[in-house]
């Protein structure tokens, strides 16, 4: 019997893992693309946390089936997502025990463990997720790129888009993204980004957010206001929550995670700008979903 538990958070972007063996120290890491869950093929989800995940087992020498597997992914916010996922990876045979999850989960309890506060996630698509200091849970965004998704890279990457549509048209003002997007996505010029969107993935259109980081960085106004939007965005789904999960007997505990919203994160320091320091209490370190998702499966398999 395999001693050994690893915890998965899957976003948009990439996949990350944790090996921790049956003491909790960390024995390997892995990365990999996106398993963000797309409602229309899960399994897409399932063989790509399988491929880490094995490949993490192998370069570490353990012998599959772990003692315990917890995966957090975006897209899981049903209960019916996640038990349809849990049963395609528990045929997998790669874990005694499956925990699945949002990869929002891991990250607040990487943040918070069992404690109160608020977890804002901005990386491919965004999300709040809150604990109050009575116990109640709620949550605010995460509706997905149609509905929501506000501050998120995909929102992001589509409002660049967009202002270069305007650009063009002369619709809207002068930005530099007129010509950068076009010449970092290798196209001949703007009117080509009409078929490139045609087959884009959410994943490759929020990457272009560094492309407008660095508008911004260069002085270029549309830049510099997507930032500024995206940054209030996100920090208004903190406000609501914190309002929805009262009282708080001070300020509230909380968190910033995923790649807008890392310490390097090109949203960071725009939303703790625009949040009031009496209202709350910052938690500074990296918050790490991954960590979160394996501290989970290490009581999975303690609780065994």
């Amino acid at each position: 019997m395999s001693p050994w538990v690893v915890g998965v958070d899957g976003g948009g972007s990439r996949t990350r893992a944790i090996l921790l063996d049956g003491s909790g120290a960390v024995r390997g890491r892995r990365e990999g693309e996106g398993s963000a869950i797309d409602p229309r093929d899960p399994e897409a989800a399932v063989t790509q946390v399988e491929s880490v995940v094995r490949a993490l087992a192998g370069e570490a020498g353990v012998s599959l089936p772990l003692a315990a597997l917890a995966v957090g992914l975006a897209g899981a916010g049903r209960p019916h997502v996640r038990k349809a996922v849990a049963r395609r990876l528990e045929r997998t045979g790669l874990a005694r025990r499956v925990l699945v999850e949002s990869d929002a989960d891991g990250a607040f309890r990487d943040a918070f463990g069992a404690g109160p506060g608020i977890l804002v996630l901005a990386g491919t698509g965004s999300v709040a997720w809150g604990r109050a200091e009575d116990g109640r849970r709620d949550r605010v965004g995460g509706w997905g790129p149609l509905l929501g998704d506000e501050g998120s890279g995909y929102a992001l990457g589509v409002e660049a888009l967009r202002r270069v549509a305007w650009s063009v048209d002369g619709r809207g003002p002068d930005t530099v993204l007129e010509e950068t997007v076009p010449r970092a996505l290798g196209l001949p010029g703007s009117d080509a980004l009409v078929d490139w969107v045609a087959g884009a993935s959410r994943r490759e259109v929020a990457a272009l957010v560094p492309l407008v980081a660095q508008a911004a960085r260069d002085g270029d106004p549309v830049g510099e206001r997507l930032l500024r939007e995206g940054a209030e965005a996100l920090a208004h789904h903190a406000r609501v929550l914190r309002q929805r999960l009262a009282p708080w007997a001070g300020p509230t505990p909380l968190a910033l995670a995923g790649g807008l919203l890392d310490p390097d994160g090109p949203l960071r320091a725009r939303v703790e700008a625009v949040l009031d320091p009496a209202s709350w209490r910052l938690h500074t370190p990296r918050v790490d979903g991954a960590r979160g998702a394996a501290r989970a499966a290490l009581e999975l398999d303690l609780h065994d």
